[in-house]
């Protein structure tokens, strides 16, 4: 929906089934419901996750217009995807393999060039329409140096590719259209640092040349649509776990002309960690729940010197708490942005209070998602209705850009 400059929307990520079939069954059933509670008479945004498999089925007879038709009469509307996964994504184990395949692929491209096919039938009129995809990859499968240069180089010219795709689109049709690269902890690209990195030191000096031969352009002329084209997807809950102070990053991106495409609103748990180790006891009993087994919960620690140190997965941090010198602990488990705690454990509330305070304040994007797609793995206690849980997102963020 449309609040103030922003449009906000909720992704359907949340909703299981891979087939074309179940995710409009899921759109069906939900969407009516929220737009009730939510925008009424007004239009209503969808953030659509399509995995490669919908992505096929919905290209086949007229699914595709028929859908669009669907949109229009019942006052929906579409500016933005979510291609970060390719998959299965819910009631089966994902952990890692949420980045398979990677942007070594060429499956990964051909079906991020798909999914902007689809999105440039689907976008609202007037708006330009992004896409969210992965950090290129997943850091521990390229150990050695070599393998991650690799990893890197064709990722990066592939992502060349996709831009390329986009310029022309733009070209030929006047609809602007962009990746957005989404960092997150453990993959190629997890931080501020590495996004800065990645385009200074690899998408610039592989893309422009490019550009330069393919369309005619100058330097300065082919830096500019790379970085029209190719733009961040922030996620609040990613950059809340690496400890990252919101309006550095963004002073920093502005610095380095990278645009944000998309604000995935989210957050993680954080957990100050006691010193008597019997109220560590009570924090670990508290944690217990959090652990299972379809994500990674990616964990990243701080020391009292300001120093980081990560682990992978949550079971890998909970067996040092009893010795951790660590002081507090910010983990990767989406939890519903409408709590700031939980018993004994607390949220990152406060940044998403933060960056929508800031979003209203300077043209960052106007693309705001929410992403809370934890839903059925949550513990019972603070378990909703889906319905009422994406509506209650929703209302709760509305309120925050609104005061």
């Amino acid at each position: 929906m449309h609040v103030k400059q922003h449009h906000l929307t909720y992704c359907s990520n949340i909703h299981p089934g891979e087939s074309w079939a179940a995710t409009k069954a899921n759109l069906e059933k939900y969407l009516p419901e929220i737009k009730s509670k939510v925008s009424g008479s007004e239009p209503l945004a969808i953030g659509l996750r399509l995995s490669n498999e919908a992505s096929l089925d919905i290209l086949k007879d007229d699914q595709l217009p028929a859908f669009k038709r669907w949109l229009d009469e019942n006052g929906f509307y579409i500016f933005t995807f979510n291609g970060f996964p390719y998959g299965g994504f819910h009631r089966q184990v994902v952990k890692d393999e949420v980045h398979t395949p990677d942007w070594t692929t060429a499956d990964r491209k051909a079906y991020t060039l798909r999914l902007f096919d689809i999105l440039s039938v689907l976008l609202a009129e007037g708006m330009d329409g992004g896409i969210s995809t992965s950090p290129l990859s997943y850091k521990y499968w390229h150990p050695k140096p070599s393998d991650l240069d690799f990893a890197m180089q064709r990722s990066t010219e592939q992502v060349v590719e996709v831009a390329v795709r986009l310029f022309e689109i733009y070209q030929q049709q006047g609809k602007l259209l962009h990746l957005d690269i989404e960092p997150e902890p453990d993959g190629l690209i997890e931080n501020s640092e590495e996004l800065i990195s990645f385009f200074s030191n690899w998408l610039l000096p592989l893309g422009v040349p490019v550009f330069k031969e393919k369309f005619g352009l100058t330097d300065e002329q082919a830096e500019k649509a790379l970085k029209e084209h190719i733009r961040v997807c922030y996620d609040i809950c990613h950059f809340a776990v690496g400890f990252e102070h919101h309006q550095e990053v963004f002073d920093a991106l502005d610095r380095e002309g990278i645009k944000i495409g998309k604000i995935q609103i989210s957050a993680a748990l954080k957990v100050p960690i006691p010193v008597e180790i019997s109220e560590r006891k009570k924090v670990e009993k508290a944690l217990h729940p959090f652990v299972e087994s379809t994500y990674l919960h990616q964990v990243v620690g701080k020391r009292e010197n300001g120093s980081l140190k990560s682990f992978r997965d949550l079971p890998d941090a909970l067996v040092t708490l009893a010795e951790t010198k660590l002081t507090e602990w910010r983990i990767h488990f989406h939890v519903p942005i409408f709590l700031d705690t939980y018993g004994r454990l607390a949220s990152t509330q406060g940044d998403i209070t933060e960056v929508l305070k800031l979003v209203n304040e300077r043209p960052l994007t106007n693309h705001l998602e929410i992403e809370t797609y934890t839903w059925e793995v949550l513990p019972e206690d603070i378990h909703l209705s889906l319905g009422e849980s994406i509506s209650r997102e929703l209302l709760w963020t509305l309120e925050k850009l609104q005061s």
